[in-house]
């Protein structure tokens, strides 16, 4: 089969891989890249688990082409924490113990990660409505809700320093 060059930045370091045409960028991360941080669950773009940020915007990479990612930079779980240092919204799941079995934490903290991005005075309702892709068997949404809420204040906090 034909291979498909493909260059991406992942978590700030530049890849050049060769990947089968049909592949998609979660197999690229879990299986090329050895970021097993992104999760496997549905295949299908229904749960979440597998959300990442491409060019900042939250995509499902199980149903993204790692072709379709070629010369984008691709924010992962893996990549949250800085210098050994949690992010706040990491800090705050773990806070507000919105982490039960853990399966869908990473993809609701990247989602998390897009919309503060984006809004950083969310109301309750409007997280309720970015998160709502995002699917938990623990049913840990009231204790996500608060916990991105927590994590808004102390970003806005460390940008005011």
């Amino acid at each position: 089969m034909v291979k498909c060059p493909v260059k991406l930045k992942v978590n700030g370091d530049e890849f050049e891989l060769y990947v089968e045409p049909q592949r998609t960028l979660l197999e690229v991360l879990r299986e090329d890249l050895g970021l097993t941080g992104t999760k496997y669950s549905c295949g299908a773009g229904e749960c979440g688990a597998c959300t990442v940020l491409l060019d900042g915007e939250s995509v499902v990479s199980c149903m993204t082409l790692a072709v379709e990612a070629d010369g984008k930079s691709v924010e992962t779980i893996e990549g949250m924490a800085k210098g050994g240092e949690l992010h706040p919204i990491q800090e705050a799941f773990l806070e507000h113990g919105a982490i039960q079995c853990g399966f869908c934490t990473p993809g609701m903290v990247m989602q998390a990660k897009a919309l503060l991005d984006e809004n950083l005075n969310p109301t309750e309702e409007e997280i309720k409505q970015y998160m709502r892709g995002n699917l938990c068997r623990c049913g840990t949404y009231p204790r996500m809700v608060k916990a991105i809420i927590a994590a808004a204040e102390k970003m806005k906090k460390s940008r005011a320093r």
